[in-house]
């Protein structure tokens, strides 16, 4: 795969600290709103050529895998929660074609990890559950985006913390040098 192919999606620019220049990067704010409406504005106006994969590469959270980067190939919006209707928790109501858990971990995309972690994305700064590999606040809108527009998609996430928020502001930037290393093994 060529550069041209892939664009990276983050958050923040802090989280990238401006070392991807060689890459197409894209930086859609905080929270799944602003992750959802800025990716689609920018495939649907000012993305030239459709990329291939889309890496989103943040933060996040995690109770097992602190200062570590980690590949989420599987997705679930955490905090949506209508349980009062009948749906099971994770579930957005009456959204009958796009499923609960948006699973990217059977696709060709290459992933030199091999994790294949769960995110559960909400608009909370939180801590991960008993069952929740990693927490994020954008990766579950960003892989939505991909299923509906037939894109590629995977996540990597550097785990600042586990669940601290003054933990998450001295760590979010450490992680762009290891993504920098992944991402010689999609570049022909």
């Amino acid at each position: 795969m060529n550069k041209e192919d892939i664009l990276i999606v983050s958050a923040l620019e802090v989280e990238t600290q401006n070392q991807l220049d060689d890459y197409k990067v894209f930086y859609t704010g905080v929270g799944k709103v602003n992750a959802t409406y800025n990716l689609m504005d920018y495939l649907l106006g000012r993305c030239l050529d459709k990329p291939k994969l889309i890496i989103n590469y943040g933060t996040g959270a995690s109770k097992h895998f602190k200062d570590k980067i980690v590949d989420c190939t599987k997705f679930i919006q955490g905090d949506m929660d209508a349980e009062e209707l009948g749906f099971n928790k994770g579930t957005t109501p009456y959204e009958d074609d796009v499923p609960t858990l948006l699973d990217y971990s059977q696709s060709d995309i290459v992933n030199p990890l091999k994790y294949n972690l769960t995110c559960y994305t909400g608009d909370k700064f939180r801590t991960p559950g008993q069952y929740e590999d990693v927490v994020d606040m954008e990766a579950y809108a960003l892989a939505k985006v991909c299923w509906f527009k037939n894109i590629d998609f995977i996540s990597y996430k550097y785990i600042t913390d586990d669940g601290s928020a003054d933990d998450w502001k001295e760590n979010c930037s450490k992680g762009v040098n290891q993504f920098k290393e992944i991402l010689k093994s999609y570049v022909l």
